[in-house]
């Protein structure tokens, strides 16, 4: 019935013109690769297709079952935002006070371990990216670049270090003493690490540092040329800490983690450290509280991104305890399972203080070194953002627990 009532013409040649539209053309195949990617999970999608597998499962993967993984993701999916309407949000403030500067994106980088396997660029890429966002990035003592290096080449940037207590203690103290005459400002020390979490994709991977050349990881190297090729014609890898390693990563970590690291290690690290102190790898209130009397500046809730404990806390649900018996007077900081800018939104709305990315950055350095690293933290930017405008909050001190329900 209706359509006898639409008139039908023939197609104008010149309207039709106007119509077609053609994608710019990039020819730097990086960028091409970088611009189809929109989400955190995308960047991951591109970095599994270029990356061998033993680097990008050692990324990707957790301990035993990798439930604290799966935990740590789901929980964010299982919350309900509550949003205000008829809100001025025109103008949106991302910038968050840390330790008395202001970090002008409300997240950093974590430290990561054997980066430059990821991508040859490593340590070089997170750092540099950082310093351009204006976010911190702290080294990992697993790092492959050493303290030095790193400070080099961000001079500008905040660049943090953390540190595993060595069972030498006398090398502990070197490397403390390494970051503060770098100018490192602030010292992260992980405490969830008595041993090596059972990481069951780097045992079936054989995975070794550097690289065994096998069957397996030839034929593997056939789609990914570019990673074997800037890794075979680059300078071989260094450590933050050490100079080489040649063995697995288990015997790695297991030479460098020390079970006997109690709390009056912590009170020696705090008379030995000028900067401020973040305890990294709290999962109980109890513990928190422990920390700050023993000298932290700030407790950061982690459960090492799901790789030591399986079945161990979901730092995310644990947020609201923490800050309700210590967050009056001391940062709440929270790591594990972040992989949007929602996630970051609703830690803050938690009670954190501040948040901090780690496969998620790592998934765009294996994507695009440090072009893919500022692609991820655009990526998170723009979903701070705009979550914030759709929540009709415009500065994330705003945020409350009153913004959010636990499905």
């Amino acid at each position: 019935m209706t359509d006898k009532l639409i008139k039908r013409r023939f197609p104008n040649p010149v309207e039709l013109a106007g119509l077609l539209k053609f994608r710019k053309l990039i020819l730097n195949s990086r960028q091409r690769r970088l611009s189809k990617a929109f989400t955190i999970e995308d960047l991951r999608n591109i970095a599994k297709r270029r990356t061998p597998s033993e680097p990008f499962d050692y990324t990707d993967g957790g301990a035993d079952d990798e439930l604290s993984l799966k935990r740590a993701r789901d929980a964010f999916k299982k919350i309900e935002f509550q949003p205000r309407i008829l809100e001025d949000v025109s103008d949106v403030s991302l910038s968050v006070d840390l330790f008395g500067k202001e970090s002008k994106l409300p997240f950093g980088i974590a430290p990561t371990g054997f980066t430059r396997m990821m991508h040859t660029e490593g340590e070089y890429a997170g750092a540099v990216a950082a310093k351009e966002a204006g976010i911190p990035f702290a080294l990992s003592t697993m790092g492959t670049r050493s303290i030095e290096e790193v400070s080099s080449v961000a001079a500008e940037g905040r660049n943090w270090f953390q540190l595993y207590m060595w069972k030498d203690r006398e090398r502990s103290q070197e490397l403390i003493q390494r970051a503060a005459k770098a100018g490192y400002e602030t010292l992260m020390v992980t405490v969830d690490v008595p041993v090596a979490g059972n990481r069951v994709r780097d045992k079936r991977n054989g995975m070794t540092i550097p690289p065994t050349l096998t069957a397996k990881t030839i034929v593997g190297a056939i789609p990914r040329v570019e990673w074997w090729w800037n890794f075979l014609t680059t300078d071989s890898l260094k450590f933050a800490s050490l100079d080489s390693w040649d063995g697995t990563v288990a015997e790695l970590l297991d030479f460098m983690f020390d079970p006997t690291v109690d709390i009056d290690d912590l009170k020696w690290i705090r008379k030995q450290w000028p900067g401020k102190l973040i305890v990294k790898g709290i999962q109980t209130v109890e513990d928190a509280k422990r920390v700050v009397d023993g000298g932290a500046d700030a407790v950061l809730l982690s459960n090492h991104g799901g790789r030591q404990l399986d079945r161990a806390p979901v730092p995310f649900l644990l947020l609201p305890e923490v800050v309700r018996e210590i967050g009056k007077d001391v940062p709440v900081h929270v790591d594990t399972g972040i992989m949007s800018g929602m996630d970051i939104v609703a830690s803050y709305a938690q009670g954190a203080s501040f948040t901090y990315i780690g496969r998620a950055y790592l998934y765009g350095l294996m994507a695009g070194g440090v072009d893919g690293v500022r692609k991820s933290i655009q990526i998170l930017e723009s979903e701070i953002q705009r979550t914030m405008k759709l929540l009709g909050v415009g500065d994330m001190r705003e945020l409350t627990p009153q913004h959010l329900k636990l499905l």
